[in-house]
């Protein structure tokens, strides 16, 4: 039996937001863990960032774990689903089409500064309604913010082909699996030659460094679960937890116990 939470609707206030005249508009909601909102599109874009827990977003680029502290920019029209891990304070921003040049034309993760979370929080403050010079100077450097944040390693493209798919799902299963592609290609009837090359072709990036990226993802999830740096190490399957915190450090430039830390005092709403 499928003892999920059952999936959360989508609010009217979001249907009535993508006719508002505003070129942005913001948008606070919290939820559950465990919640989840069904596959949907908007005519606007969506900068999905959130205060307190984590967001699991399936897009058809791939899956995407958006901590606090991050964002993620989905462009109007892109379908896409998303999970709550933990207790989530969504606050979000929709973006009119044409509302400014310079704008991402795909989905992409991306740090959120400390400036940015403020107009996203003033934005909301001041409600839908919102006019005057104020509130157009806020747009204008909410827009300006999301076209110079800097990229971040988010997200976690999936390959189509068949045998590469049911490969990939193996390995997000068993996050601590670090056998080399020589002894995993044969479970699927290639050579690992042949996996790497296709798997890299289908992704865009290596198996290692696929995998590498799947436990980062994995690691956000559970230190959103509360779970620790020590535990988690182990968990992934790191000889140790200076292996851990180093890589977690390299792809995401702080450790752990500092994410945790900030992610733990968010911006009052």
């Amino acid at each position: 039996m499928d003892t999920r939470p059952p999936a959360a609707r989508l609010s009217p206030d979001v249907d009535r937001l993508q006719r508002a005249r505003a070129p942005v508009v913001a948008y606070a909601r919290d939820f559950a863990d465990g919640a989840r909102l069904p596959r949907h599109s908007h005519p606007r874009a969506q900068l999905l960032h959130t205060l307190t827990g984590v967001m699991q977003v399936e897009t058809p680029g791939g899956t995407w774990i958006v901590p606090p502290q991050r964002a993620l920019w989905v462009p109007g029209r892109v379908p896409h689903a998303i999970r709550m891990l933990g207790r989530v304070s969504m606050r979000t921003i929709y973006v009119r089409p044409g509302a400014a040049p310079g704008l991402p034309v795909e989905c992409r993760a991306v740090a959120v500064s400390g400036l940015l979370r403020e107009l996203i929080l003033r934005a909301i403050a001041l409600g839908e309604r919102r006019q005057g010079e104020t509130a157009t100077h806020i747009d204008a450097l909410i827009l300006d913010e999301i076209r110079t944040l800097p990229d971040e390693p988010l997200r976690l493209p999936l390959p189509q082909e068949r045998r590469l798919r049911r490969l990939a799902d193996a390995l997000l299963a068993r996050p601590a699996d670090h056998r080399p592609a020589t002894r995993i290609a044969g479970e699927i009837g290639m050579s690992a030659r042949t996996l790497t090359r296709r798997f890299a072709a289908e992704v865009g990036m290596s198996l290692g460094a696929w995998r590498r990226r799947a436990r980062l993802l994995e690691a956000l999830r559970l230190l959103a679960a509360g779970e620790k740096v020590t535990a988690v190490a182990l968990d992934l399957g790191y000889q140790n937890p200076s292996a851990f915190i180093e890589s977690f450090r390299r792809n995401l430039g702080t450790t752990p116990a500092r994410y945790v830390a900030a992610a733990d005092t968010p911006a009052a709403a």
